[in-house]
């Protein structure tokens, strides 16, 4: 079930923004990348688990112990099946940076890459500035054109669905304990998926938006920007 707030000017332009952009026929030169993120909790056994054997099944102890936290950047480009999802130690904006420089290099030959993202504070040219300096930053910004879903618009980011393929399939109901654990089995899913070529296949357009929300134009309020 979507928890929409009441909608405004700019929650509607934010999202005909976004929901645009989806619509886009595939086209090589301006692909259109999602872009979302995941904390995960590192978890390890609290006491040793029973081993598998002949007749008996293994058995882990439901108590666990806190390994700390990490995050997973959940990066995929829908209509090609290109993925480029990875685990990170933290979401800081040097984090931020080198996953903008990641897909910056899948994508050399694009003349701009769409990406889509929510409204978080590092989610913009600063971010890129205060790390690689005024011109790096700049240069690489110039790469993207960015699209942010509205507030409480997480919903509208394909990248959210995988954020949810990747937890059931690569996370799953394991405790994973290290980041260099949870980093290679990540490493090996998102490798998967993209020799797989697994492609999100977005439903929603800005006609059934209007149907559904039940407004009829367009608002003419600019999206937000950075």
């Amino acid at each position: 079930m979507w928890c929409v707030p009441a909608l405004d000017a700019e929650y509607i332009a934010n999202m005909e923004d976004v929901l645009n952009v989806l619509a886009r026929p595939y086209e090589i030169q301006e692909p259109v990348v999602t872009f979302d993120e995941r904390p995960v909790a590192l978890r390890g056994a609290s006491r040793a688990g029973r081993s598998m054997a002949p007749g008996r099944i293994a058995r882990d102890d439901y108590e666990y112990v806190r390994k700390g936290t990490a995050n997973v950047y959940c990066i995929v480009e829908p209509k090609a099946g290109r993925h480029l999802t990875h685990a990170t130690r933290d979401r800081k904006g040097a984090r931020f940076v080198a996953a903008l420089q990641r897909i910056a290099r899948r994508y050399r030959a694009a003349k701009t890459v769409h990406l889509i993202m929510d409204n978080l504070n590092l989610h913009g040219p600063g971010t890129l500035i205060h790390t690689l300096g005024a011109e790096q930053g700049a240069a690489l910004w110039a790469r993207f054109t960015p699209h942010y879903t509205p507030k409480h618009g997480s919903w509208l980011n394909p990248a959210e669905i995988e954020a949810s393929l990747w937890s059931r399939e690569c996370h799953g109901r394991d405790r994973v304990d290290t980041f260099e654990a949870l980093r290679d089995r990540t490493r090996a899913w998102t490798a998967r998926a993209d020799r797989a070529k697994r492609t999100i296949i977005w439903r929603f357009t800005t006609a059934k938006a209007r149907r559904v929300f039940r407004y009829k134009r367009r608002s003419t309020m600019s999206r937000s920007r950075h």
